[in-house]
């Protein structure tokens, strides 16, 4: 088990052998994470691994906290949860491929399962989408289970995008040490 402590804290456990590292880690019988963060903008003078882009949508201080469980099967589960957001407001969140930077276009596109430039292929079934309406406090969360995990190196964030779907701005991202599954390298 590797606990790091302080803002935006990350737990990750690799159930069985394996190796933790920058991205997150890969073991033959799974791979458990989960690390939470505060939303500041690119500007902060503390920075963080949350960032907002629309502090109307995201506030500044507003929580986050994402996991995830890939089993030996490489079947992979992805849990959001976030606190301080607009009351009702209905958002889309996705994996993207690259970590957060003061740019929001830093995160990159959607990962994909199959990768595709086709736009058939931007589905809940080929992406993981956790799109959720936050709660009359601004609470909210979702979760995506697939029966694939992620390749090495190419899930590094999750997206808040201003709207459900595919079309909306983004809003704010967190950067996640996302494991990939045993295999897909």
């Amino acid at each position: 088990m590797v606990a790091v402590t302080g803002v935006g804290a990350v737990v990750a456990a690799l159930l069985a052998g394996g190796a933790a590292g920058s991205g997150g880690g890969a073991a033959p019988d799974g791979y458990w994470m989960r690390t939470d963060g505060r939303f500041a903008p690119p500007s902060a003078f503390v920075p963080s691994a949350a960032v907002t882009y629309d502090m109307d949508l995201v506030p500044a201080g507003a929580w986050v906290q994402v996991s995830q469980h890939t089993g030996a099967g490489g079947a992979t589960t992805v849990e959001l949860r976030v606190r301080g957001l607009r009351p009702g407001h209905a958002y889309g969140v996705h994996v993207h491929q690259k970590p957060c930077g003061a740019d929001p276009a830093a995160a990159g596109p959607h990962y994909q399962h199959r990768p595709s430039k086709n736009p058939a292929d931007v589905t809940a079934a080929n992406e993981v989408w956790l799109d959720f309406t936050a709660d009359g406090h601004g609470s909210g969360g979702a979760s995506a289970r697939h029966g694939w995990g992620f390749r090495r190196g190419e899930a590094s964030s999750v997206v808040i995008h201003d709207m459900p779907g595919t079309k909306g701005a983004r809003s704010a991202c967190f950067t996640v040490p996302f494991g990939w599954a045993a295999g897909r390298t």
